[in-house]
């Protein structure tokens, strides 16, 4: 990036922070709005990168266009690819089947990582070596052990990494459930239910031809060698082992456990550490069910979606708390204290300590002081964006950081393992193993496929 180019983001960046609450970004700077910034001037944008070009990856550069130079997109389907240049690459955008040709790039400082799950560890290591700083989406691995290896790289490098559990930047929702959790509305946490909905069955999907764009190869990368399947019903989206249906294939993803419990957990851990209680696990318990058979912690079929359907876990944590993990009642996080307690969703927040705020509100500046100190400007999946786009720019931890993260995505990996299982476990948080079950702590890592390792390396500009 040449130096007019820097000074030009980081004008941009320190404008947006400047502009206040009708803006976007008022993040301690006194710089005053340019007409640059209000028209969206591609001269006062921060120029970014797109790995996985589909639905997640094109709504959240969406989001933030207004602050964004979408400059080049890789993705194993070309189709994908061709259609985001079009679009929010507004035709200019260069356009590579390996994303390693945008690692390479010098000139792109900023990166977004929104591939299927199995392909988040590899380029998001990768991606940090080479000097960038990168908003993943969630769920951040596939494994526990990658996530071991991802928080020792981000410490090594430095580099800046905002995880996409944008419930975190939800003011009115979430974030104020946690300022009243922080206000001791509830006193001591005693019991949490996260509540994330079922997963879909499927029949046996036949072998398919891969579509022509796509380069199916490439697409398992890491994952085991497996053939395309699809069918395609009358009504509805195609019933697959590829794009989005992915998240039903452990080889791939971990089910609603990591898709929707990465959410909903991540509220629950972060409320017992904004009251000062100890977050990790204990141990684990309960029951799955699978559309298929399992053998040894394996799925016995291999042509038909994979991941529990319908389960019950029981989390325990030391001083009493405990986390029920379930499928069959509302979406959402139920918060019992032992002086009250609170529903919180997408949709509401709701309980009595939500009701007194009308004759006790919450002290001035709570909600910063949750939100790590940042003003709370805009909401939800913008106010993730603004809150990456301030920490690549001050080079300070975002709100979602890959430490906090993992420490709750164990508790899905590990219901994950329990569930294939079959029997409670116990965790040693020192060690992050299994205690006395080799089976299950054989299912921390999983081997890469020959020629898709994590290509490890040193932090950029270091000597090797």
């Amino acid at each position: 990036m040449t130096q007019k180019q820097n000074t030009s983001r980081r004008s941009f960046i320190k404008t947006a922070s400047a502009a206040g609450a009708g803006l976007f970004l008022p993040y301690h700077f006194s710089a005053a709005p340019s007409l640059a910034f209000d028209t969206g001037s591609a001269n006062d944008k921060v120029d970014i990168a797109l790995i996985g070009a589909g639905g997640m990856g094109g709504g959240n550069i969406n989001a933030a266009k207004k602050w964004l130079n979408l400059v080049a997109i890789a993705d194993v389907d070309s189709g994908r690819a061709e259609s985001m240049k079009a679009g929010l690459g507004q035709g200019k955008a260069d356009v590579y089947s390996d994303y390693r040709k945008i690692l390479e790039r010098d000139d792109i400082k900023v990166v977004h990582i929104a591939t299927p799950d199995h392909w988040h560890t590899k380029p998001l290591i990768e991606a940090m070596y080479a000097g960038k700083d990168v908003y993943c989406e969630k769920p951040l691995t596939l494994t526990i052990d990658e996530g071991k290896l991802i928080r020792k790289v981000q410490k090594e490098t430095g580099r800046i990494v905002q995880v996409g559990t944008q419930q975190r930047s939800t003011f009115n929702l979430f974030t104020k459930a946690m300022a009243l959790v922080k206000d001791g509305r509830l006193g001591k946490i005693k019991k949490i239910q996260v509540a994330i909905g079922g997963a879909p069955s499927s029949p046996a999907l036949p072998v398919a031809d891969v579509p022509t764009n796509l380069d199916w190869d490439r697409w398992l990368g890491p994952a085991p060698k497996a053939d395309y399947r699809m069918l395609k019903p009358e009504k509805g989206r195609p019933q697959t082992n590829g794009h989005y249906e992915f998240r039903w294939w452990y080889e791939y993803s971990g089910g609603k456990l990591t898709d929707w419990g990465a959410h909903h957990v991540d509220i629950g851990v972060w409320a017992l550490e904004l009251n000062g209680q100890n977050s990790q696990p204990l141990s684990i318990e309960g029951t799955a069910e699978h559309p298929v058979e399992f053998k040894d912690g394996k799925p016995v079929q291999t042509d038909r979606y994979n991941t529990a359907t319908k389960f019950s876990f029981t989390v325990k944590f030391p001083e009493g708390a405990e986390m029920v993990i379930r499928h069959d009642t509302s979406n959402g996080v139920l918060i019992e204290g032992d002086k009250g307690r609170i529903f919180v969703s997408r949709g509401s927040l709701k309980g009595k300590p939500v009701e007194d705020l009308e004759s006790k509100p919450l002290p001035e500046g709570i909600i910063k002081e949750v939100y790590k100190g940042y003003d709370p400007v805009e909401n939800e999946r913008r106010a993730h964006w603004a809150n990456f786009l301030h920490c690549v720019d001050q080079q300070v931890e975002p709100i979602s950081d890959v430490h906090s993260h993992m420490r709750m995505l164990n508790i899905c990996h590990l219901a994950g393992i329990c569930a294939r299982v079959g029997r409670k476990l116990d965790w040693d948080a020192a060690s992050e193993s299994i205690k006395g079950d080799d089976l299950a702590n054989s299912m921390l890592s999983r081997p890469y496929r020959e020629g898709y390792e994590i290509e490890m390396g040193v932090p950029a500009g270091a000597s090797s």
